[in-house]
């Protein structure tokens, strides 16, 4: 699995490593949940990944429960 990275332009003024750090992460769960890289970059910090997990685990393609969780 290759690992998430942000890009130059994903970065703003007034974001804390900490805070790139959880986008960080929070895309990597998506990522192991089926998402792709782009899709898991760009929603990372947009929807509730455990939302999306319990979907996944009843079932549900990972791309619908994003559209779903959005």
């Amino acid at each position: 699995m290759e690992p998430i990275t942000i890009s130059d332009a994903d970065l703003s003024e007034g974001t804390s490593d900490e805070e790139l750090l959880v986008h960080a992460w929070r895309a990597e769960q998506l990522l192991r949940m089926g998402l792709s890289s782009s899709l898991a970059v760009t929603f990372a910090g947009l929807v509730d990944w455990h939302e999306i997990a319990a979907l996944i685990e009843r079932g549900c393609p990972p791309a619908l429960a994003l559209e779903i969780a959005r």
